[in-house]
C-alpha cells in the first residue's frame, strides 16, 4: 500500500497581480505588433496573483544564468526544508523513516542533487535512495507520485519523500518576444512543495495503479532551449488542445482499474491553463466543480509546475478531504508530451477507525 499523505505547500512573499503583469505588458511591448492578443491570453488565464521568489525589480533583471543559477540553489536551500519538516510531521513520520528521496525541479541545476544537501543536514539516514528529476518539466510531479508507488511496491512497508522546488521566474528571459514566451511571463509562478508516500498507514490517496502516456511526435510543443542566457522557455500553440489527446489515457487508465472516468469522488491534476480544465471537463463529461482544487491553484497562484498536483491536492485536504474508500484520479502533464497518472482510493487512516468507535460507544 503506498498512500499518498498531506502535502506541504510554501509560496515566496513576493506577489504580482495580474493588474501588475498587463500593465507591464503595455509598457514594455508597447510596439509588439500581437501585443493586444498577448494582452487577452494573459487575461484568459485567469491567473489573479502569483508569488515570486525574489522582488518584481530584481526579477525582471537578467544577471545572466551563473548568478540566476546561484539564486535558485541559495533559495532552495534556505525554504525546502520547512516544508519538508512540514511534510513529514502530516506523515507522521520522521527523517530516519524516509528511504527514498524524490526531487523534482525543472527551473535550476545542482549536481549534486538538492537531495544530498537534504541527506547532509537533515537527519536523513545515509544510506537513503536519491531520485532527481529534472526533465519531466510540470508532469514531474504526476511522475514522483508514481515512481514512489513502484518504489514501495518493490519495497514495502518503505517510505517516500517527495520534494518539488520550482522558481519559474528565474526563467525570464527579457530577450524573448514571441507569443508563447510573453504568455509564459503571465501564466508561471513559483512554489515549493513536499509530501510523504507512506508504505504502510497514513491518510490520504492511496495510489493503486499507476500509468504513463507519450503523445507522438509532440516533443517540439513544450521545451527549453538551453543557451548563454539559461533556459528559454518555448510553447507551441497547439498546447492548450492536447487534452483531446490525452483524455483517453485518462479513461483507459481507469478503465484499466474496472472503473469508469466519469464515476471518480475526486480529481486532482495538473492546470497549465484553463483550456486544461475546460477540456477536461468536456472529453471526461464532468461539471466544472469537480476540478476545484485545480483551478484554485491556477487562480492563486498560476501554474507552479511540478507543484500544482501537490497544492491542489493540498486543498482537498484543507476541504475536509474524502469519505474512506473515495475513488480518485491523480495527473500531471508536461513536456513530450507527457501524462503521468494515478488512481486510487481515499484512506482516512486510523483516527476514523477511532471516532467511529468511540461515537458506537456512546450509542
Amino acid at each position: 500500500m503506498a498512500t499518498l499523505c498531506r502535502p506541504a505547500v510554501a509560496v515566496p512573499e513576493h506577489v504580482i497581480t495580474q493588474e501588475q503583469t498587463l500593465a507591464l505588458a503595455r509598457e514594455m511591448h508597447a510596439g509588439h505588433p500581437q501585443r493586444d492578443l498577448v494582452l487577452r491570453l494573459i487575461e484568459n488565464t485567469g491567473v489573479l496573483t502569483r508569488h515570486l521568489v525574489q522582488p518584481l525589480d530584481v526579477t525582471l533583471d537578467h544577471p545572466g544564468f551563473e548568478l540566476r543559477n546561484q539564486v535558485y540553489e541559495a533559495e532552495a536551500k534556505r525554504r525546502v526544508p520547512d516544508v519538508v519538516r512540514e511534510a513529514l510531521a502530516h506523515a507522521d513520520v520522521e527523517p530516519g523513516d524516509i528511504d527514498l528521496i524524490v526531487y523534482v525541479s525543472c527551473t535550476g541545476f545542482m549536481m549534486p542533487s538538492l537531495t544530498a544537501w537534504l541527506i547532509n543536514t537533515m537527519g536523513f539516514r545515509s544510506d537513503t535512495r536519491q531520485l532527481p528529476i529534472a526533465q519531466l518539466g510540470c508532469a514531474a510531479g504526476g511522475a514522483a507520485i508514481n515512481r514512489a508507488h513502484d518504489f514501495i511496491t518493490a519495497y514495502p512497508g518503505s517510505n517516500v519523500l517527495i520534494v518539488s522546488c520550482e522558481f519559474c521566474s528565474l526563467l525570464y528571459q527579457p530577450t524573448d518576444i514571441g507569443v508563447g514566451s510573453l504568455l509564459s511571463n503571465g501564466l508561471f509562478g513559483d512554489a515549493v512543495s513536499a509530501a510523504v508516500v507512506r508504505g504502510e498507514g497514513g491518510t490520504g490517496m492511496r495510489i493503486e495503479r499507476n500509468g504513463s502516456h507519450l503523445v507522438p511526435d509532440t516533443e517540439n510543443w513544450i521545451s527549453y532551449a538551453v543557451r548563454e542566457t539559461g533556459f528559454h522557455f518555448q510553447l507551441d500553440k497547439r498546447v492548450p488542445g492536447t487534452m483531446e489527446m490525452l483524455a483517453p489515457a485518462l479513461k483507459t487508465l481507469v478503465a484499466q482499474h474496472s472503473w469508469e472516468v466519469g464515476g471518480l469522488d475526486f480529481y486532482i491534476v495538473h492546470a497549465g491553463g484553463p483550456r486544461i480544465l475546460d477540456d477536461l471537463c468536456h472529453f471526461l463529461e464532468l461539471g466544472p466543480e469537480m476540478f476545484r482544487f485545480s483551478r484554485a491553484t491556477l487562480t492563486e497562484r498560476g501554474n507552479i509546475a511540478s507543484s500544482v498536483v501537490f497544492d491542489a491536492l493540498a486543498r482537498l485536504f484543507d476541504e475536509g478531504g474524502m469519505e474512506d474508500g473515495a475513488r480518485g484520479l491523480i495527473a500531471g502533464f508536461g513536456p513530450g508530451i507527457t501524462a503521468e497518472m494515478g488512481v486510487g482510493r481515499w484512506n482516512a487512516g486510523p483516527g476514523i477507525d477511532r471516532e467511529l468507535s468511540a461515537l458506537t460507544a456512546q450509542a
